[in-house]
């Protein structure tokens, strides 16, 4: 007797169902900030310690400055917070998981490789939110700016900090060693410090043209603008709309890398 058998439906081992962008972004997000809190918390600590030590010096050294020194001064060393920590650090995190081959992690999961790379940057960004308001609001009151504007650190830290953790993630998944990439990242932070913190009428013309390539400059200016009391809307929101273009060009940048990286 011929019996009829029935063919099984084939079994696609791997295929999970795709995960939603956003859903994927925030999962990400959200890890990546948790292990910041406890991996990070003391390197926020002295980020900040050393953007309010740079305000002391320079408040001890300078006795009459003008308003457009001081203002580019609290200005820089606030986004030079999110510098130490969005550029600097998370060129260190993807230098360190690039080195050690741990970015195979990331291509075992359903989500897509921007997924990963806006999720991670974005926290290593709003992590560092309290200093760089702590340190604008001495800044402040040591330089005896006005207070009025300072709402404007919270777009400002944000777009800074999309455009800096983007740039961080370039450099830690660019370099093939995680020694270079922590170079790229102490000279990127070093290049967020002195083209920031100087104003830019006082710099040499050759060297302003270098630091319309730093992506957190327009959004320093565009503090500055307001900690001096004066707060053009307009220009303000150029400013800011370029600081997120650039980091949106960093991002899809550092998400190929990523993707060639874990293909490799």
């Amino acid at each position: 007797m011929t019996g009829v058998h029935t063919a099984a439906p084939p079994v696609q081992a791997g295929l999970a169902a795709p995960t939603r962008w956003w859903a994927a972004t925030s999962a990400v997000y959200a890890g990546a900030l948790a292990r910041a809190r406890v991996a990070r918390g003391p390197l926020l600590f002295v980020a900040t310690l050393q953007s309010i030590g740079i305000l002391a010096l320079l408040r001890g050294v300078l006795r009459h400055p003008d308003r457009v020194t001081t203002s580019a001064i609290v200005a820089g060393t606030t986004v030079l917070v999110v510098a130490f920590v969005a550029l600097n650090l998370l060129a260190q995190r993807f230098g360190a998981l690039r080195a050690a081959r741990a970015l195979d992690y990331f291509a075992a999961l359903p989500i897509p490789t921007s997924a990963v790379v806006l999720g991670t940057a974005a926290s290593y960004a709003s992590f560092t939110v309290p200093g760089a308001i702590v340190t604008a609001v001495v800044g402040v009151a040591a330089f005896g700016l006005p207070a009025a504007h300072l709402w404007l650190v919270l777009p400002v830290i944000v777009c800074a900090g999309v455009a800096l953790a983007g740039l961080g993630a370039v450099l830690g998944l660019a370099m093939p060693r995680a020694e270079l990439a922590t170079v790229a990242g102490q000279l990127g932070m070093t290049a967020v410090l002195f083209l920031g913190v100087i104003p830019p009428s006082h710099l040499p013309t050759a060297v302003r043209a270098v630091r319309a390539l730093v992506p957190s400059a327009l959004a320093v200016d565009a503090l500055a603008a307001g900690l001096r009391g004066h707060v053009d809307l307009l220009a303000t929101s150029w400013r800011l709309a370029v600081t997120l273009g650039m980091g949106a060009i960093a991002l899809a940048l550092a998400s190929r890398l990523l993707r060639r990286a874990v293909q490799q």
